[in-house]
């Protein structure tokens, strides 16, 4: 079946790169995204789907957009997703771009920047976060996980729908905010104390889960933060200092 067969070739980043497609798995997962009006190219679903009330009513908007459904086995659709219980619905959905200055920060709006994060769960989670207290995008540099990876996009639970966001490279991400002004607050573990809103702009700069912030990035930032912890704790989890990072500069 060609839907199966593109679904299979969307668990790559290269056939997602080449098709510019990615998925979305679950009922809660494809709503957002009927929710965020993206362009659906395809649904497979599976009789599992409609053992749900909820699910019935998705089934029916799923029809109702026009967009090819391909009715399939419980088997068949477990064969293709990538969670070990998909809930009967898997979407092919094209995945939108948006330009770096889409993505920059004004003031209270922070951008966010993972510079090496490698859990594509972690960045699920921070798109989520970012999401929920207002930032104004999203820039994946060079070794963070892909944005449309399965993974990063349930991470998300459909924050990535919505939050502007997009893959860039060191230089054109710091020329971008030099260009416009925005300050770059790079969390390190040695850092002075994350306290109080940013007087303008501001970006946040969270490093790989082991190795923190490439030095040519630190030697850009205006300042190094950090969340103080308890004296033998050894670190917090990228994801939650993030949520707790963003907490602090919106608040």
């Amino acid at each position: 079946m060609a839907l199966l067969s593109t679904i299979r070739d969307l668990h790559r980043r290269k056939g997602r790169e080449r098709r510019g497609l990615a998925l979305a798995e679950g009922v809660r997962l494809v709503e957002e995204m009927l929710a965020a009006d993206a362009t659906c190219k395809g649904f497979a679903i599976s009789p599992t789907l409609e053992s749900t009330p909820r699910g019935v009513q998705l089934k029916r908007r799923l029809v109702a957009t026009g967009v090819a459904i391909e009715e399939v086995s419980d088997a068949e659709l477990a064969d293709v997703a990538a969670t070990e219980h998909p809930q009967g619905v898997v979407a092919v959905y094209q995945v939108r771009t948006w330009s770096l200055d889409e993505c920059a920060a004004v003031p209270r709006h922070p951008l966010m920047i993972l510079g090496g994060v490698q859990d594509p769960g972690n960045v699920g989670t921070i798109a989520r976060t970012a999401v929920a207290f207002g930032a104004s995008g999203l820039i994946a540099l060079p070794g963070t996980a892909d944005l449309t990876n399965p993974k990063t996009v349930r991470g998300g639970m459909g924050a990535l729908f919505r939050l502007p966001h997009c893959h860039a490279d060191d230089a054109d991400v710091l020329a971008m905010l030099a260009r416009r002004g925005i300050a770059i607050w790079a969390m390190a573990m040695d850092g002075e104390p994350l306290t109080g809103n940013p007087p303008g702009p501001v970006a946040l700069v969270l490093g790989n889960e082991g190795a923190g912030i490439r030095p040519e990035l630190l030697a850009r930032a205006a300042r190094q933060v950090t969340i103080p912890i308890k004296r033998g704790a050894e670190s917090l989890n990228v994801a939650v200092a993030a949520g707790i990072a963003l907490h602090e500069v919106t608040r």
